[in-house]
């Protein structure tokens, strides 16, 4: 029709005989045929201009209409972090774990699914900030299940990251005011000087380098949404940063866009901040960190302060032609200037091994003079004298002698032997634990702290940790790139833009960044030859300077562990991890490998008054099947895990078993204190990951009953002066004596079983749990045995039946031996009055949740429900 009427336009104007009528005529006809032109291209552009249109009439929702947030709830927050993951192994979210461990935020990550994680435990929340691989998880959310989650994250003030990405080259997000783009690759990216957000980083600086090839970024007009940072697709000078006066550079160029945005939440109440890129991008990890800060009112953060001390091990050490001469000590000490101006109170720390002193020619033995001469200037450390590595031997007085030698050098040699510190060669013998390394330690050198890279693994590095022993402090060290054999910037593994990158915003930066306390190792030749050392720490200051408000500062060793402690009191205890399931560790352990078939292969783990002991002796029976040995305090229990002999170390756990021969192939032990203690599932399964566990269940009111009557019988003066209801009724409202409601606690805390049971499941897969049912034990022994036999797949199998007999006089099975039964002594099967009523009720209403939570579990992994928990229940 358009056409048709166009064409008679032009018929009619060709008839036309006047001139300029003939040209007002075509100028007319001109436009109208441009007019048309434009609205065609409008039409065909339909899809773009709705996504417009339908986000500039977006309405959000008047906070006044939502449920206001308390203003303490973000105090009523567990520090914790919940994730939800595409899937177990999708890429995005394993850098997002990986970024919450290198940053010690306690963290959930949960591939997404139909259910929510339970949010609030006695009405505190257990999460200060839910983070979303895509946020596609978020918007496309059950409705029923979101509505739960917008509720909690508006009444305890907890905010959400969200990563993503356009739907083709534009789309909408979600049912936001905002428009998602993917364009080509940024010439820079750089922040935005106003940006509340931005706590550890400068604005300032302009990032050019390792940019993504596609360049996700956000548009809206609405006041709830602001940029974090900025992406240029025009090439920006360093010194043309837009300062707090303005948002983006200059004209004539283009406006910058919004690769991470900030939502304020004023739509729904929840503040959010938006990531169109990945963590590939190191300033994106940077912003993350600040935004974790910010979203959560800075709970979880660190002060700016970073604490740094640089060792240089192997003073004195080295092959001809690698050693520091004169020069290089000039160097050294001019880069320790320089690095103070970064680095407040800064000095190197040298570690010295004394018997290689003047080993090198005659320029570097010069070199181990200047050192000498200047030793005034440095901190330094004993490193052992001969560079022994101590778990080599188990002689500790070889060990002392080695150590007064390297202290009689210093004193000879005028080097300061109080700084309390000393590092082993190769980290040898700090961990695993060597006895007598820390002996010698604290009787030659007063040692109170000491450093490794080995504590719990090598790798990954984010999860080094700290931890006490025999009153010495050992911090976790960290590598900077550096080591014994790259000396030369031109022979450097990578070349010279592979180790640049590590600190211009690479590990070594991320490394300052992410830990509030940092020991770094260098050695004695990365400070001669190309003095790599000096590149590397002068290049990282400036760059730590130049882009973030961080305050580096240095203090001697001991008052750098008071520190760390500080900001990591919970990694005071060890844990002990078993060493033939790291090759490393193997390397610097007194024992080999056969140790660790000492260990046991079972554990079982409580709780107590549920027949452990009576299991504890049928397995014994089993010609194969060895218990740990008896112990003067605890009888048949190890009770390693659960108090003060986990400080006696592994050394004396393997001690506790027999070895392994002909007649020893099943190794366990039982300690039935294990089960409802909160450290001892981690430390077990650190230890023993493949062990299987075995626990066994029963009325949790008997055995709350039970236990009072076992106190008694031991004359325990709560129990003799309290009865059974005011011990288990007992509260601190009322008042009560503390040491009557310890005594209440142990005789109701392990029969919440689900809770407890729930904790170790969180270590071990089910597949290495097997629950038995207390009463089945008591009633038909040989049916339990042969099933445990079966979970744990001993050889060879033992039949039972013929080996217990019931005993009518205790009431129960005992063992057959030589034609007689043996049973347990008077301690074990006493009878007790019945529970009085009273107290009957009390524990039934008492136990109903948490008898309710262990069916739900017991349904959840496969088990017949026992017929005393349902008894239970029905009374109820």
């Amino acid at each position: 029709m358009v056409l048709q009427r166009t064409s008679k336009l032009v018929t009619h104007f060709c008839l036309v005989n006047q001139p300029t009528l003939r040209r007002l005529i075509g100028v007319a006809l001109f436009f109208s045929i441009v007019s048309l032109l434009v609205l065609s291209y409008r039409i065909s552009s339909s899809h773009f201009h709705s996504v417009v249109e339908h986000v500039a009439h977006v309405n959000c929702q008047p906070l006044s209409q939502l449920p206001a947030a308390r203003n303490d709830s973000s105090e009523q927050t567990e520090q914790r972090v919940l994730v939800f993951l595409q899937t177990q192994y999708s890429r995005l979210g394993q850098e997002v774990v990986a970024f919450l461990e290198a940053n010690h935020f306690a963290h959930r990550a949960k591939p997404f699914g139909k259910m929510l994680p339970s949010l609030t435990l006695n009405h505190v929340g257990r999460y200060s900030l839910v983070v979303f691989e895509h946020w596609e998880l978020y918007f496309k959310m059950d409705h029923w299940y979101r509505t739960i989650l917008d509720k909690y994250c508006r009444h305890y003030g907890v905010g959400m990251v969200l990563f993503g990405s356009a739907v083709g080259n534009v789309s909408q997000l979600a049912q936001l005011p905002v428009v998602v783009r993917r364009g080509a690759q940024a010439k820079a990216v750089y922040l935005n000087t106003r940006s509340e957000v931005l706590r550890i980083l400068r604005p300032g600086q302009v990032l050019t380098d390792g940019l993504p090839e596609v360049t996700t970024y956000f548009e809206s007009n609405h006041s709830s949404f602001e940029p974090i940072s900025f992406a240029s697709f025009d090439p920006l000078p360093s010194n043309d940063v837009p300062s707090s006066d303005a948002d983006s550079p200059p004209a004539p160029r283009a406006a910058p866009v919004w690769p991470v945005l900030l939502d304020y939440g004023l739509c729904d109440g929840i503040q959010k901040v938006f990531f169109g890129d990945d963590l590939n991008l190191w300033l994106n990890k940077l912003i993350l960190l600040d935004a974790v800060s910010f979203l959560t009112r800075t709970r979880m953060s660190f002060p700016l302060e970073r604490y740094l001390m640089i060792d240089i091990d192997d003073i004195f050490v080295g092959e001809i032609g690698t050693r520091m001469k004169v020069d290089d000590v000039m160097a050294l000490l001019d880069s320790q200037k320089m690095l103070s101006q970064y680095i407040d109170g800064f000095r190197y720390n040298l570690g010295f091994s004394g018997k290689f002193y003047h080993y090198g020619d005659e320029a570097e033995d010069q070199g181990d003079d200047a050192l000498i001469e200047h030793r005034d200037q440095f901190w330094w450390f004993d490193h052992a004298f001969d560079h022994m590595q101590p778990h080599s031997t188990l002689n500790a007085s070889l060990l002392i002698t080695q150590m007064k030698r390297n202290y009689n050098f210093a004193k000879e040699h005028g080097i300061p032997v109080n700084s309390e510190y000393a590092v082993a060669p190769h980290h040898s013998g700090v961990y695993p634990v060597h006895e007598p390394l820390y002996e010698a330690w604290k009787r030659v050198w007063s040692v109170k702290v000491t450093s490794t890279e080995e504590y719990p693994h090598l790798r990954p590095a984010r999860r080094r940790a700290g931890f006490i022993y025999r009153n010495i402090m050992v911090l976790p060290r960290q590598t900077c790139g550096l080591f014994t054999h790259t000396i030369f910037l031109d022979k450097y593994p990578g070349g010279k833009e592979r180790l640049d990158q590590s600190f211009f915003g690479g590990e070594l930066f991320q490394t300052i960044a992410f830990n509030p306390v940092n020991i770094f190792m260098t050695h004695l030749s990365n400070y001669g030859n190309d003095r790599l050392g000096i590149y590397t720490f002068s290049n990282v200051v400036r760059f730590v300077a130049a882009w973030t408000h961080l305050r580096l500062k240095a203090v001697p060793p001991v008052a750098l562990a008071k520190k760390y402690f500080e900001f990591f009191p919970e990694e005071k205890d060890p844990i002990w991890v078993n060493p033939c399931l790291d090759k490393r560790h193997l390397d610097i352990w007194s024992k080999n490998e056969s140790y660790c078939e000492r260990l046991p292969k079972f554990v079982i783990i409580g709780p107590q008054k549920t027949g452990t002991t009576a299991l504890y002796t049928f397995l014994n029976l089993h010609p194969l099947v060895h218990s740990s040995f008896k112990s003067q305090e605890t009888f048949e229990e190890v009770q390693f895990f659960s108090g003060g002999r986990y400080y006696r170390g592994l050394d004396w756990y393997l001690d506790m078993f027999p070895w392994p021969n002909e007649t020893v192939k099943y190794q366990f032990e039982k300690s039935a204190n294990y089960f409802d203690n909160e450290l001892v599932p981690r430390r077990v399964a650190a230890l023993l990951p493949r062990a299987k566990l075995v626990t066994i269940l029963l009325s949790p009111s008997q055995r709350a009953y039970s236990w009072y009557q076992h106190m008694r019988a031991h004359e325990e003066p709560m129990s003799l002066n309290y009865s059974f209801y005011e011990v288990v009724a007992a509260s601190e409202q009322t008042g009560a004596d503390p040491t009557l409601l310890d005594l209440r606690n142990r005789c109701l805390g392990p029969g919440m079983y689900a809770l407890h049971l729930e904790r170790w499941l969180s270590f071990f897969p089910s597949n290495q749990l097997l629950i038995i049912d207390g009463n089945e034990l008591r009633s038909n022994p040989a049916a339990v045995l042969n099933r445990l036999q079966r979970f744990l797949k001993t050889k060879p199998y033992l039949d039972y039946s013929k080996l217990l007999k019931f005993d009518p006089k205790k009431g129960f099975f005992c063992q057959v031996t030589h034609g007689s039964t043996q049973c347990l002594g008077r301690s074990k099967g006493r009878k007790y009055p019945s529970m009085d009523e009273p107290s009957a009720n009390y524990l039934r209403e008492f136990y109903k949740k948490h008898n309710v939570q262990l069916i739900k579990l017991l349904n959840r992994l496969g088990y017949q429900i026992p017929e005393w928990l349902e008894s239970e229940l029905v009374a109820n």
